[in-house]
């Protein structure tokens, strides 16, 4: 009798919701299987089939992920880490940490964090689902993650005719260190939720006679600070952001990485794991690109 997809769908999505919740509890075939709901043999192979990784390699890329947030709060030494993720040593911690990252644990706690919840990758890999199209089959996209967004407002810098950053700056006028004119003023927007970003608005955002691309920073939804002479607000609703990141590149070659990046975007099917873009939540926004942590795009999303 042949599997109901549905069926094997949910069980994966058991099995993931189980180590989701036992990250810092030792995890056993056993535990996986029971919560699939079928034998560990079958467990293994489905989960397999339906992620590309084994179960206990998922298990730890996501063990190596969550650690990699806590060493984020400085507050907890690397050795408590590892321990709280069940690494039998600090040693075994640090190779699979700088196997996973291409960094070395203490050194990615003692590194000045950007704004945000970026993490620098270098190898960990989420591979694909054996259930998406073919054409996403050798992407170049390491690491995917929904992030939920708060209400918020939008301040921007519109533009009249840009579809990109090069058209852009073009338009607004070049700052320093090679950014927007706009971005520099955004910049030093003190309450500011996150780093500015550059972003392509939906129709719904878009007036008449404006561009496509603009440069933006996000603020509190009750932000009530100085909005700067030629710059428009926007509010957000609440949403659920994907973000995509690419692997860490060399800045000198920073235009192709990007393009395989953005080709690979183009091609993602978010509804192999339940979700739909939804473009009229928000816009479609990129980080500003640095070598040592890869492209970062983020784009709205809602379950399906």
């Amino acid at each position: 009798m042949r599997e109901n997809k549905n069926e094997i769908f949910e069980a994966i999505v058991r099995m993931k919701t189980y180590i989701a919740s036992n990250l810092q509890d030792p995890i056993t075939a056993d535990d996986i299987a029971k919560a699939a709901g079928y034998s560990q043999f079958h467990a293994a192979r489905i989960f397999k089939v339906g992620t590309g990784l084994s179960p206990f390699e998922y298990i730890r890329s996501k063990r190596l992920t969550s650690a990699a947030h806590a060493l984020r709060q400085g507050n907890q030494k690397v050795m408590d880490i590892a321990l709280d993720f069940v690494f039998d040593s600090h040693e075994g911690f640090t190779r699979a940490f700088a196997n996973g990252f291409g960094i070395l644990p203490k050194k990615f706690a003692d590194h000045p964090p950007p704004e945000g919840w970026l993490i620098p990758r270098n190898y960990l890999n989420r591979s694909k689902s054996n259930m998406e199209v073919s054409n996403m089959n050798q992407t170049a996209i390491i690491f995917t993650q929904i992030m939920e967004r708060p209400a918020r407002k939008l301040i921007l810098k519109k533009a009249a005719t840009a579809d990109d950053y090069f058209s852009y700056c073009e338009e607004v006028g070049c700052g320093i260190n090679n950014d927007s004119a706009a971005w520099d003023i955004l910049s030093e927007i003190k309450d500011a939720l996150y780093e500015p970003v550059g972003l392509w608005l939906p129709e719904n955002m878009r007036p008449a006679g404006t561009g496509v691309y603009a440069h933006g920073v996000e603020v509190p939804a009750d932000y009530s600070g100085e909005i700067p002479d030629g710059f428009d607000v926007i509010d957000l609703e609440p949403c659920q952001l994907l973000v995509f990141q690419g692997e860490p590149y060399n800045d000198e070659n920073f235009e192709d990485a990007i393009g395989i990046c953005v080709e690979r975007i183009c091609k993602f099917n978010p509804e192999v794991y339940g979700y739909k873009f939804a473009p009229e939540l928000a816009p479609r926004m990129q980080l500003k690109p640095w070598g040592w942590r890869g492209y970062i795009e983020m784009q709205p999303v809602v379950n399906v």
